[in-house]
């Protein structure tokens, strides 16, 4: 299994220090949870039905023609790779490691291209992945480019799929509403925007007869009751939309002062996350780990992802830390 953010409690055993006083700035999640609504019985006592208004909800939310539900858009990211022969595959990168792995996994040959290589390896790929928000650069590229990218690939019978799970603070940028052309394929996330990761919801926008496909790998009953109340429920809630949308952003704008305001100027980043690349990535993320304070390390290109804080507290928390860091460089 690959490495991911969000694995608090190996952090508190590695450290000795108990998970309530770790603050976890790892996994790039929304720190202000939708409200759960009141669970009816019925959606635990009997097994989940696709009629219940989940569907309509997520395609109003996204602009989509049609939806298919999965436990997480990490399921479509393993499941994809089974409907195609094997090929070749490009990932935009540095991106989410999952792409590319369950690409390998199933006998295909991939290469990870720069942005700026894409046009130049486009034309001999089966099918390109881009990240976009790209996790953990913040690169986002406009819809223009990628449509073209998706015709290129479509007069071939290629895809394009695009995993949009840090795209809910910017929907007008959303390629979903486009994705019921064939080899257009868009995958969005729940959990990360409502803030709700424990919910393992996601949805994979595509053309119907994709869809159909997809769905048949899922198998019945992919995602439970319970959660899909709690979807359909933060997916009308408009209000709220607005209100997580405003505060992630400030939340955002704020990080990066704050990292630049102690000698660290992000690289990249977006609503929920801001990026950092330093020499010292490995050093830092020890540093703040020690001071109970969790970030997302990526070895590979020596860099860090600071997720944002939800409470004065933690804000303080962080800052002292950065200063501490700081200081001790002197």
């Amino acid at each position: 299994m690959l490495e991911h953010g969000g694995r608090l409690r190996k952090a508190a055993l590695d450290y000795g220090i108990a998970e309530a006083e770790w603050l976890d700035l790892s996994s790039g999640l929304a720190p202000w949870p939708f409200p759960v609504p009141d669970i009816p019985q019925r959606a635990w006592a009997r097994l989940p039905e696709t009629d219940d208004g989940l569907e309509q909800a997520a395609c109003d939310y996204y602009g989509a023609a049609q939806v298919l539900p999965v436990a997480g858009s990490q399921m479509a990211i393993q499941l994809l790779p089974r409907l195609r022969r094997a090929g070749k595959v490009g990932v935009l990168s540095p991106c989410y490691a999952e792409h590319a792995e369950a690409w390998r996994r199933n006998g295909y040959i991939v290469r990870e291209v720069l942005e700026q290589e894409a046009d130049f390896y486009l034309d001999s790929l089966d099918v390109l992945v881009v990240v976009n928000p790209n996790n953990p650069t913040g690169l986002s590229l406009p819809p223009s480019r990628l449509l073209d990218w998706h015709a290129r690939l479509a007069q071939r019978g290629g895809w394009l799929v695009v995993d949009e799970a840090f795209m809910d603070n910017t929907p007008a940028l959303s390629v979903a509403p486009f994705a019921n052309q064939v080899g257009l394929i868009v995958l969005r996330s729940f959990g990360k925007f409502f803030g709700l990761a424990g919910v393992r919801l996601g949805f994979v926008v595509a053309e119907r007869k994709l869809l159909k496909l997809l769905a048949e790998q899922v198998g019945p009953w992919a995602v439970s009751g319970p959660s899909r109340v709690v979807g359909q429920a933060c997916l009308l809630d408009t209000e709220g939309h607005a209100r997580q949308r405003q505060r992630t952003e400030e939340a955002s704008e704020r990080l990066a002062l704050l990292l630049d305001q102690y000698g660290f100027n992000p690289q990249g980043g977006c609503a929920l996350f801001q990026w950092l690349i330093t020499e010292r990535a490995e050093h830092l993320h020890q540093f703040m780990a020690r001071r109970g304070i969790l970030l997302r390390l990526f070895t590979h290109n020596s860099s860090l992802r600071f997720g944002l804080p939800g409470e004065e507290a933690d804000w303080a928390r962080l800052a002292q830390a950065l200063d501490a860091y700081a200081k001790e460089a002197q």
